[in-house]
């Protein structure tokens, strides 16, 4: 009767502060301004990866795409890229700009003698297989963001065109016996200017490259929004936000796109509707909240929150019955869980005990006694219910991580079962992170080497939306022409909703380890609101040494582990003196 009392409550408060909310949405408080961060950088690409010649003499001097260029048409320019058509043969050339970036293309040409614009096909592609492909092919679209398209080239000129996630171009000369000159092809690569206050640097450069891979990543999805990927879905998804602003209070300290993106999310999503329509996305969003007081000490921020936060909170103990969860919305983990019915169960059980008990301490720190309250009866029903995890290495992780089972059980029984074996980009970092509450740091880091050390070894440049390790076998790279016999590791491969080239190859919720390692490795966990404590805690394993720094709010702190003959760990720390350290 008591819970039934409860719930009955809850609904009530839902529609009444969801109205309330719906007419007066608080804006978020900013502290530095998007407009002063977003640069577009101009960069010629380092190399012709291939090219259609045809008949003898169809293009002529590629070598020269590959100057610095100026953006500026003249009269003076000679040595130009020249592509010749004829009625039968008509060029093409294919650049690559060396890594992954967001922004569009610039074209600047010469002379010709008819001055009629000429027509070009423009092909943007995250690997070579993609920028060859038509749509259609293996999955290839234009959602999202148009990457295969017509335009017309003016005669002596320039245009810019494009907005997508890429790293080559192909260009496809289409009108017949033309003559079209080249002076420039210049990527346009538009992101926000801000300096990585945050590094890791071990003794293995495996290990930083992949924190710095992973820190590129969501860089380059630090868009107006927080985007989930630079090529699709480019949209504010909650649950790809909690490994990508891990990675930013790792990496870049505040920015505004984190709070703008929560903002955006709580604002499009009137209760009792579910943040993407997915019930753990909300979930996501309550525990963000925390990750981000934690850093920034915002309790101005937090409390603009509270009527959204206390609403929601009874939304999600509307659904426990008989000490289960019984969610509506999507019911969704990860793409490579969701066919398990049992894991997704198993999974959500696990949020609503996590996202519940985080609720209950922003409620403390909000002074909301009676939300507080409502949270402990809630847990105190949902931990008397234990579903099984399905061997899932994802319900596992959560389960691990929100206390329904040991880490050390969930890792010896099911994480490193396998090893990279059904590890998920998204999911992976919450293996890595209960694995690390397991004490194994050795079994975590031999996972990052291997998992997403394969992506870089197959030509990433940023961090993928998914990756299966078979994938890996007899594949090629992604940065070369799949040669025959090969498998095509972008356009043979993914599922659901990432089919093939739809499969996002800059996606942050695959950044995890990236924080992993400078909170388990460096050993830096915030302790204390506002970065005012930080506890140092190093974990080597088989590191004879890492260091790196950690953005507060008061300035950097920098940390350096060497490892002694002896086995022992020497530490040296510098902070702000506004941050009290301790070291265990």
């Amino acid at each position: 009767m008591k819970e039934l009392i409860l719930k009955v409550l809850a609904v009530a408060l839902i529609l009444t502060t969801s109205k309330l909310h719906a007419q007066e949405a608080p804006k978020a408080k900013t502290k530095s301004s998007a407009r002063n961060e977003f640069v577009r950088e101009y960069k010629s690409p380092v190399r012709v990866v291939w090219q259609s010649n045809g008949a003898e003499g169809t293009i002529k001097n590629t070598a020269q795409l590959l100057k610095e260029g100026n953006g500026q048409a003249d009269l003076s320019s000679t040595a130009l890229c020249v592509l010749e058509s004829n009625a039968i043969e008509k060029p093409a050339l294919l650049i690559d700009f060396g890594k992954e970036i967001h922004g569009g293309l610039q074209i600047v040409t010469g002379r010709w003698q008819n001055k009629k614009p000429i027509k070009v096909r423009v092909r943007f592609g995250e690997s070579v297989s993609e920028a060859i492909s038509d749509i259609g092919e293996k999955g290839g679209t234009n959602d999202h963001a148009m990457r295969d398209f017509i335009i017309e080239l003016p005669w002596l000129g320039s245009i810019e065109t494009g907005n997508t996630g890429f790293r080559f171009v192909r260009i496809d000369l289409l009108d017949e016996n033309a003559t079209l000159h080249l002076k420039e092809v210049r990527a346009i690569s538009i992101y926000r200017d801000i300096p990585y206050l945050g590094s890791f640097k071990s003794s293995d450069e495996r290990l930083n490259k992949i924190w710095q891979t992973g820190a590129y990543t969501v860089h380059l999805n630090m868009q107006e929004y927080l985007w989930d990927g630079i090529k699709r879905d480019r949209l504010v998804w909650v649950g790809d936000m909690h490994p990508e602003v891990a990675t930013i209070n790792a990496v870049f300290g505040y920015n505004e796109v984190v709070p703008k993106s929560l903002d955006l999310a709580r604002d499009i999503t009137p209760l009792p509707g579910w943040m993407n329509t997915i019930s753990t996305y909300s979930m996501w969003w309550i525990i963000l909240q925390k990750d981000w007081y934690m850093h920034n000490g915002d309790m101005a921020y937090l409390k603009q929150q509270q009527s959204y936060l206390q609403s929601l909170l009874r939304q999600m103990i509307s659904k426990i019955d008989n000490n289960k969860e019984k969610l509506d919305g999507v019911r969704f983990l990860d793409w490579p869980s969701s066919e398990d019915k049992q894991a997704i169960h198993a999974g959500l059980q696990a949020m609503m005990v996590w996202s519940l008990s985080v609720g209950k301490e922003l409620s403390i720190l909000l002074k909301d006694e009676q939300t507080v309250k409502l949270c402990e009866t809630a847990l105190s029903e949902l931990k008397k219910y234990v579903p099984t995890h399905n061997n899932s290495k994802q319900a596992a992780a959560l389960m691990a991580l929100s206390g329904l089972m040991s880490a050390e059980s969930a890792d010896k029984e099911v994480l490193s079962v396998g090893g990279t074996k059904n590890f998920s980009t998204f999911y992976g970092y919450y293996m890595l992170q209960a694995q690390a509450k397991a004490r194994n740091y050795q079994g975590a880091l031999n996972n990052i080497r291997e998992f997403w050390g394969a992506m870089l070894n197959l030509g990433a440049t940023t961090f993928w939306e998914d990756f299966n390790m078979e994938w890996k076998d007899n594949a090629a790279r992604i940065d070369e022409i799949v040669p025959s016999g090969k498998k095509d590791v972008h356009g043979d491969y993914g599922a659901y909703c990432y089919v093939g080239h739809r499969h996002s190859l800059c996606h942050g919720w695959a950044s995890g380890p990236t924080a992993w390692l400078t909170e388990h490795v460096l050993g830096i966990k915030v302790t204390a609101p506002g970065c005012k404590e930080i506890t140092i805690k190093p974990n080597l394993a088989d590191l004879e040494y890492a260091e790196g720094t950690f953005p507060t709010p008061f300035g950097k702190v920098w940390v350096k582990h060497t490892k002694k003959p002896d086995g022992s760990i020497e530490t040296k720390v510098k902070a702000p003196q506004e941050v009290k350290i301790v070291k265990k």
